[in-house]
């Protein structure tokens, strides 16, 4: 088996969402002075490679810690959808027989490669209301993508975040490494930190395929 990982590194130098601050790494307790390293370390929830919860767009609504744990493993199909700026639900349905076999959906548009450059946060593949309603009848623990969001950047109404969210399947943004996986199967283990009041959380994605 080949173990692949999805996951963007987090540092103080990586690329965030607009408007957010990169992490800081502090130096709480040092070699010299304790006897040990630690590093103190700030950072949104919604960080890296992340997964948002329900009560991230709906008050009231569930958050990480409130779901349990086998939630958050799963088969996923990996869809490519390269050619795509706009992702309409014709040009998912090509996919069926994969998603019905799935408990994740992970996009692949191949987006990942502007990582690092302004161009990622600008005019990324989004999926339509209706492909993200199509996609939100099957039986789907999650979707995944390889963009910043699963909405345009400057949205004020994160429609398709409403669409998954509202039936509870969770989101996973800035996903990597997708390439070789499209258009197969693939065990996905995605798990967030364990931490109270968890609207988002940053994870390790990782994939284990033939």
């Amino acid at each position: 088996m080949i173990v692949t990982d999805l996951s963007q590194l987090i540092s103080p130098q990586m690329p965030v969402y607009p408007g957010t601050e990169p992490p800081e790494f502090i130096a709480a307790c040092t070699k010299v002075k304790d006897g040990f390293v630690e590093k103190k370390i700030s950072l949104y929830s919604h960080t890296g490679t992340h997964m948002d919860a329900p009560a991230h767009i709906l008050p009231g609504a569930k958050t990480l810690d409130e779901f349990p744990v086998s939630h958050f493993f799963g088969q996923a199909a990996v869809l490519g959808v390269t050619t795509e700026r706009t992702i309409t639900k014709t040009s998912l349905e090509q996919f069926v027989p994969l998603i019905r076999k799935s408990e994740f959906v992970l996009l692949y548009t191949e987006w990942s490669k502007f990582w690092g450059t302004d161009t990622y946060f600008s005019d990324f593949p989004v999926l339509t209301a209706e492909a993200a309603h199509w996609l939100s009848n099957f039986d789907l623990k999650g979707i995944g993508v390889d963009t910043i969001s699963v909405d345009k950047v400057g949205t004020t109404d994160y429609t398709n975040h409403k669409i998954f969210l509202e039936k509870e399947i969770i989101i996973i943004e800035n996903l990597t490494n997708l390439r070789n996986l499209s258009g197969t199967l693939a065990d996905l283990y995605c798990f967030p930190l364990l931490f109270s009041e968890a609207d988002g959380s940053p994870v390790r994605a990782v994939a284990v395929h033939k």
